[in-house]
């Protein structure tokens, strides 16, 4: 097996795309903001993903919500993106997504 080496020396160091004089500028305010942001849109990709699980299934909201036992509101809530399904339910979601015939028998009783 062949082996080679290099040395890094802070000369063939990149700094890549960011902009350090923007970064030190950078401040609580901004941190916080761009977290904000970044919870937004991870609320509206779960509001997607919850209403394409539902469109594939064939089902409208209240179907899907009997089927899930879980109330209209929460569905509406989910898809709206005023609310992201966690723990339970987002499991169910995936397992609904990648298994939707054996989740599906496995709820109804």
């Amino acid at each position: 097996m062949k082996t080679s080496s290099m040395k890094i020396t802070p000369n063939t160091l990149t700094i890549g795309r960011i902009d350090p004089a923007r970064v030190d500028a950078t401040t609580e305010e901004d941190i916080n903001n761009h977290l904000a942001m970044d919870e937004m849109d991870a609320m509206l990709d779960a509001a997607k993903f919850a209403k394409r699980v539902r469109r594939c299934l064939g089902l409208t909201q209240v179907e899907f919500s009997a089927r899930l036992d879980i109330s209209l509101d929460t569905v509406r809530n989910w898809e709206q993106g005023k609310r992201s399904p966690t723990g339970p339910a987002k499991a169910l979601l995936k397992v609904l997504d990648k298994a939707p015939e054996a989740a599906l028998a496995a709820l109804s009783f």
